[in-house]
């Protein structure tokens, strides 16, 4: 009994810890995004921000409304076969939006777009 009232109590803790730390992600995603948006609306360049690529756990990517990437950690342009991600990623509103797609699992993305139509976003594994 007081075995199970331990294993439940641990499980729990995990839980509320997952929890947390979840949250913690899914606002540095969006803040990440945000403010990338509203420096390239106010006139810095994209490619100003490839650092941002490489940044953990938090990344940035950068793609033109046609899946070619500007920031990017590895690809170039989202191939035929990525219909799907482009798909949820072309879904990004100036206002910033969340969008989920299959990718080694499931991804979940926070996605806004500038005002010239660059989509900038930041995520997550599921």
């Amino acid at each position: 009994m007081k075995k199970n009232l331990i294993g439940g109590l641990i499980l729990l803790l995990g839980m509320m810890l997952t929890g947390v730390i979840l949250a913690h992600e899914i606002k540095e995603n969006k803040i990440l995004v945000d403010e990338v948006v509203v420096a390239i609306n106010n006139g810095k360049k994209a490619a100003d921000f490839k650092d941002l690529a490489k940044k953990e756990p938090y990344y940035v990517f950068i793609m033109e409304q046609d899946g070619k990437f500007i920031v990017h950690s590895t690809y170039t342009r989202l191939q035929d076969r990525d219909k799907d991600i482009f798909d949820a990623l072309s879904k990004a509103t100036t206002e910033g939006l969340w969008v989920s797609f299959p990718w080694g699992g499931k991804r979940h993305c926070y996605v806004g777009k500038t005002k010239s139509s660059l989509i900038v976003g930041s995520g997550h594994w599921d």
